[in-house]
């Protein structure tokens, strides 16, 4: 199973960024206080364990707890914040976002491939 890492700083937010070039990043934004997000999380969760490669890196941000790279997030990559929220990046640009209910399984599988 793929890790998620957890973005805390500014520092990591922007290492992840700069990653970014050699792999996509999938980011996800989730609140922790939100059974939204909850789910959209257990979705994400359970498709990284289903993945067959490592062609995507995975990273989370806790937007109440760690908003300053939440907003850093959507100010770099110029995507309007939201909770749930994926956003693909590669070399350091959004290739697409999804947010809320959309975030599935079945979504992630389609975005991503059934062997991401």
């Amino acid at each position: 199973m793929e890790k998620i890492n957890q973005l805390t700083t500014l520092e990591q937010w922007e290492g992840a960024l700069q990653a970014s070039s050699g792999k996509p990043l999938l980011v996800f934004k989730h609140s922790t206080s939100c059974p939204i997000s909850a789910g959209a999380r257990e979705e994400l969760a359970h498709f990284i364990e289903d993945a067959k490669t490592e062609n995507v890196d995975y990273a989370i941000v806790h937007v109440i707890e760690d908003r300053p790279v939440s907003n850093a997030i959507a100010d770099r990559l110029g995507v309007k914040h939201a909770s749930p929220q994926a956003i693909l990046v590669k070399d350091g640009e959004p290739v697409w976002n999804e947010s809320h209910w959309r975030i599935t399984y079945d979504f992630l599988t389609e975005k991503l491939g059934a062997n991401a």
